[in-house]
């Protein structure tokens, strides 16, 4: 985490809700995919799209090696998400069960 000199403006926390609010604003996927373009730098969206997608595997008791062979994210990576999906703040899993109720919504409605 990056410490700063200077007390800044806004206080650290109140600038993280307001991150969290302005997350929540957004109406649909492509306003989210174009807030998070333009918030992240190129590397910082890869390092985050990287850790969302070995979660379905994690959830389904793949082994680790098995993961980065059919994602080629790091070991170390894939470790680090499994070690909040467990001791974590119960953010990813409470987005790995929205995600799948959609998916399985979306599923039966084109059936």
């Amino acid at each position: 985490m990056k410490r700063r000199s200077l007390d800044p403006e806004t206080p650290v926390e109140s600038a993280e809700q307001s991150l969290c609010q302005a997350l929540l604003s957004l109406k649909d996927e492509s306003e989210m995919e174009a807030f998070l373009r333009d918030l992240c730098t190129p590397a910082e969206l890869e390092v985050l799209v990287d850790r969302w997608r070995v979660v379905p595997y994690l959830l389904d008791g793949v082994a680790y090696r098995e993961i980065h062979e059919r994602t080629a994210v790091s070991i170390t990576t894939i470790g680090r998400v499994a070690r909040f999906l467990n001791q974590g703040n119960g953010g990813y899993l409470a987005a790995a069960a929205r995600a799948s109720r959609r998916r399985a919504t979306a599923k039966r409605r084109r059936a």
